[in-house]
């Protein structure tokens, strides 16, 4: 007999010299784990069915002791049972009731040996009380954990499961018509506080100390009771919390029982989560995914906490996605695999979800109106900015590989992105941090990007950024050049009313000329002379932009004051003079030849012409 056995049987034998018979010589001694017992057979036999048939077992060897193995509770639950067979009083509650079935129940303490015996006394008390109090319940849920497997099969943990469940319910229920009130109308109507956990959820501390088989049952029981999947979302939150105490620990002994334990509750956790999106929110998701990856829990709970976040992406936040790599082998920093996956489960619930519309569409014959589709639109522009921002982050890894990098950028669909300056600032990170990077590899890396979405900042340093490949500093200077001549052409008033003049179809044939010119120009130059040829070129474009609203300024001016001539003229020789000295002062567009006996009316237009015409050269 160990040191604890001994100090166990001098325990019990101090308690049950308090209230056994003295004055009578014992003549039976019961020895229960480590426990002796010196009693007397007469009251035992009366009441206890199990050493009664022991004893007249051995009638004719006239036993004297009896050994009870495995009694459920031990010293402690025999010691009550012989304390009922004596007569004496002791009190019945719900941190002993479970062990007192159970013992009863091994020692045959039940009506066919004597009525209203133990166990029919413990099973009263179960149902008529504990089984009317959810604190109570769970109490008794916590003695069960050690009497297990006698205790479900006495049906005594499926009771108080069924008391947690429905008291939680009814509770809740209460509640729910306490927050009903009338609105301004005269209707009855739930308050929104409603939804939200409040003071009837207390039991959701009182589960969190269960073992993880019994809350994962007391749970079920609870869904199928109709608890609020907000309610059942913060007890799991809160239950986590409790039990995971190494989350996220890399240690050596990550396979010893602790380990183990946390990883059967992360998985417990995952398949009791609600169905319902706001249940829960979606760091903890994260923080779950992270302790699956750390316990290496099984790949069907990763499986499902992707398809969870993948869900409702647009709700997370650039700390979430950053999910460390719990390789030991030189990867990533990043766990850049699984966010590549929730990516495309995003992606697919995007597509679904615009063929579901399609198809209702189709099914209506009605047309719906695009913001129908808002909602899903809005949360694709948030993971769109969400994965730029990610890339940014992890491009400085030194092992991140560049199809790990483009598969990212590539998970969401083209119009995801209206404005590329967030996948460009990614990009141009990348590129700092690996300066080695092939010239092919780096225009496969730019391709990602459409310049032409590049606001004017993002432009302009992309301009200038030498760590792009030539090509694409020549594809951002040609746009640039192209928004600058379609600014010209929208600034000048005749290209909107007779846009097919031959004034402009000569400009734009001699613009495309000079486009193609400078191609050519450009492949036969240098690198950096064709560099700084087409920044000359652009610098020129502006002052010749800037060039042109002075001019147009000017003649608006001088259009004014011939109108206010005309009107002031009284014969056609004062309107003839004026004229030419108007014509005079628009000279600077270029010289007219206006000699001759022409008309005044034909000299006027071929003026008007030639003035058209110099302006659009001006232009190019």
């Amino acid at each position: 007999m160990d040191r604890q056995q001994m100090s166990l049987a001098m325990c019990s034998r101090q308690r049950y010299n308090e209230w056994i018979f003295r004055d009578v010589p014992s003549d039976i001694t019961i020895a229960v784990n480590g426990g002796t017992f010196a009693l007397h057979k007469f009251p035992l036999v009366s009441r206890c069915g199990k050493i009664r048939k022991l004893v007249a077992e051995h009638r004719d060897s006239d036993i004297s002791t009896i050994e009870l193995l495995n009694l459920p509770g031990g010293a402690e639950s025999f010691e009550l049972a012989a304390k009922f067979c004596y007569g004496i009083n002791f009190e019945i509650t719900s941190s002993n009731v479970a062990h007192l079935i159970c013992a009863s129940d091994y020692l045959e303490m039940n009506e066919e040996y004597s009525k209203d015996n133990l166990g029919s006394r413990s099973e009263e008390y179960l149902n008529s009380i504990v089984c009317k109090s959810l604190e109570m319940s769970v109490e008794v849920l916590q003695q069960c954990e050690a009497l297990l497997p006698l205790a479900d099969e006495l049906k005594i943990v499926s009771r108080c499961i069924e008391a947690v469940a429905s008291t939680a319910c009814a509770e809740q229920i209460a509640s729910s018509f306490s927050r009903l009130e009338y609105s301004s109308s005269g209707r009855l109507h739930m308050s929104r506080q409603a939804n939200k956990c409040d003071a009837s959820d207390w039991w959701i501390e009182d589960l969190s100390s269960l073992r993880v088989d019994l809350y994962q049952r007391v749970i079920t029981a609870m869904r199928c009771r109709g608890v609020r999947p907000e309610s059942i979302g913060v007890s799991l939150m809160n239950y986590a919390h409790k039990q995971l105490t190494k989350r996220l620990k890399l240690e050596p002994d990550m396979g010893s029982t602790a380990a183990s334990h946390e990883r059967t509750v992360v998985e417990t956790v995952v398949g009791l989560l609600p169905v319902e999106k706001p249940a829960v929110p979606i760091n903890f998701l994260f923080g779950l995914l992270r302790s699956a990856a750390t316990l290496d829990c099984s790949i069907a709970c990763r499986v499902d906490l992707e398809r969870r976040i993948g869900s409702q992406l647009d709700m997370a936040t650039l700390d979430d996605l950053l999910i460390p790599s719990f390789r030991i082998t030189g990867d990533t920093m990043f766990d850049v695999d699984t966010v590549h996956r929730i990516l495309v489960i995003f992606s697919q619930q995007e597509d679904s979800e615009e063929e579901d519309d399609m198809d209702d569409d189709n099914v209506s014959g009605l047309e719906l109106d695009s913001p129908t589709r808002s909602p899903s639109q809005t949360a694709l522009f948030k993971v769109a900015k969400l994965v730029d921002n990610y890339l940014a982050e992890i491009a400085p890894d030194a092992n991140l590989k560049l199809g790990k990098f483009m598969v990212i950028a590539e998970a969401l669909p083209a119009h995801a992105r209206t404005v590329h300056d967030g996948l460009y600032r990614a990009a141009d990170v990348y590129l700092k941090a690996h300066p080695a990077l092939s010239e092919s590899d780096r225009k496969r890396l730019c391709k990602l990007i459409d310049f032409q979405k590049l606001s004017q900042e993002a432009g302009a340093h992309a301009a200038q950024n030498e760590r792009l490949p030539l090509q694409s500093i020549v594809q951002v200077l040609y746009i640039e050049q192209v928004r600058l001549r379609n600014a010209l052409c929208c600034s000048y008033p005749d290209d909107h009313d007779n846009p097919k003049t031959p004034a402009a179809l000569l400009a734009h044939h001699q613009s495309s000329w000079r486009i193609s010119s400078g191609a050519l120009r450009s492949a036969a130059m240098s690198p950096r002379d064709n560099y700084a040829s087409l920044r000359r070129e652009n610098q020129e474009l502006k002052l010749e932009l800037a060039r042109l609203r002075m001019r147009l300024n000017d003649l608006e001016k001088e259009h004014v004051c011939m109108k206010r001539d005309m009107a002031k003229s009284s014969s056609s020789r004062k309107f003839m003079g004026s004229f030419s000295k108007k014509v005079a002062k628009l000279s600077f567009f270029g010289h007219s030849s206006s000699q001759g006996s022409s008309s005044p009316s034909k000299n006027s237009h071929r003026t008007s012409s030639k003035v058209i015409d110099r302006t659009c050269a001006s232009i190019e």
